[in-house]
C-alpha cells in the first residue's frame, strides 16, 4: 500500500516524506496517521514533524540519529499506520461577515463565476473544510475541498496589507489570514476571531487534521465578537466531527 512513498532529503537535518502529488484527504489522513505513529513511537533525534498537503517534513539532529536509520525507523513504522486510528476531528466555526468594505472581491469572484454575490457566499458557507496544514504565517490553514463554482485566480498583483481576520479565495482554495500582512488572494469576506495570539496559551486556535465551518454573520454580530475577542472573552462553537 505504501510502495509509492518517497523519502527525499532537505539540507542536512530534514527528511520530506512524501506520499502523492494530489490534495486529497486519503493522502493527508496517511500523512496524519503517520505524524501520531512517530509521536508515540517517540524517536529519539526526531526534533519536529511539520505535514504539509501531501508530504511529512521529519526534523532530525544527524548527530543522535543517521539519516538511513532515521529511514528504516519510519518505514517500520510505516507498516503499523493501518492500524493507528486518529483522534476525532473537531469541526470549529468561524464567524463571517461578507462583502463590503469586508469583502472587497466578493463581487469579482461573482462575475468571474458567472453567480451572484449570495450564491457565493451559499457555497463558501455550504462546506466544512479540511484544515490540511498551517503555514505562510503563523496560524494561516490552509483548507481544502471548496467548492469549484466559486474558485477564482489570486490577484495579479499581490496587496502589500491584508487585514487581520480576512477570508480570501486563491484558485480552487479558500484560508484566512491571521496576521495583517500581503498577500494575493481574492478577498470574500472577514472574520473577528483571532487564529493568532502570542499572549494565549496556545497562541494557534486551528490545528491540522481538523474542520472550520464558516457561519455567515451581520456586521452588529461582527462588532460583538470583536470586542469580546478583545477581553479574552470570546470562544469559538466546536464540535466533534462524526466519521465519514
Amino acid at each position: 500500500m505504501y510502495e509509492k512513498i518517497k523519502y527525499l532529503t532537505a539540507g542536512d537535518r530534514s527528511l520530506v516524506i512524501e506520499f502523492g502529488d494530489e490534495i486529497e484527504e486519503s493522502v493527508n489522513s496517511k500523512i496524519r496517521s503517520l505524524t501520531l505513529a512517530l509521536e508515540t513511537e517517540g524517536i529519539i533525534g526526531i526534533i519536529e514533524t511539520i505535514p504539509t498537503y501531501r508530504s511529512l517534513m521529519v526534523i532530525y539532529d544527524p548527530m543522535i540519529i543517521e539519516l538511513n536509520k532515521l529511514i528504516d525507523k519510519v518505514k517500520f513504522i510505516g507498516t503499523k499506520m493501518d492500524k493507528m486510528e486518529l483522534p476525532n476531528a473537531k469541526v470549529i466555526e468561524i464567524p463571517t461577515l461578507y462583502g463590503g468594505e469586508y469583502g472587497p472581491d466578493i463581487e469579482f469572484v461573482a462575475q468571474h463565476n458567472d453567480i451572484s454575490i449570495e450564491d457565493v457566499i451559499k457555497f463558501h458557507t455550504s462546506l466544512e473544510y479540511l484544515i490540511y496544514m498551517i503555514g505562510f504565517t503563523p496560524g494561516f490553514p490552509y483548507l481544502g475541498g471548496m467548492n469549484d463554482k466559486i474558485a477564482t485566480p489570486r490577484l495579479q498583483t499581490p496587496r502589500t496589507k491584508i487585514p487581520v481576520g480576512s477570508v480570501g479565495i486563491a484558485g480552487n482554495q479558500t484560508g484566512i489570514y491571521p496576521i495583517e500582512s500581503p498577500g494575493g488572494w481574492q478577498l470574500i469576506g472577514r472574520t473577528p476571531v483571532k487564529l493568532y495570539d502570542p499572549y494565549r496559551k496556545d497562541p494557534v486556535l486551528l490545528n491540522a487534521g481538523d474542520y472550520i465551518k464558516f457561519v455567515q454573520i451581520n456586521e452588529v454580530e461582527f462588532k460583538n465578537i470583536e470586542i469580546l475577542e478583545r477581553e479574552g472573552k470570546y470562544k469559538v462553537i466546536t464540535r466533534g466531527r462524526e466519521r465519514r
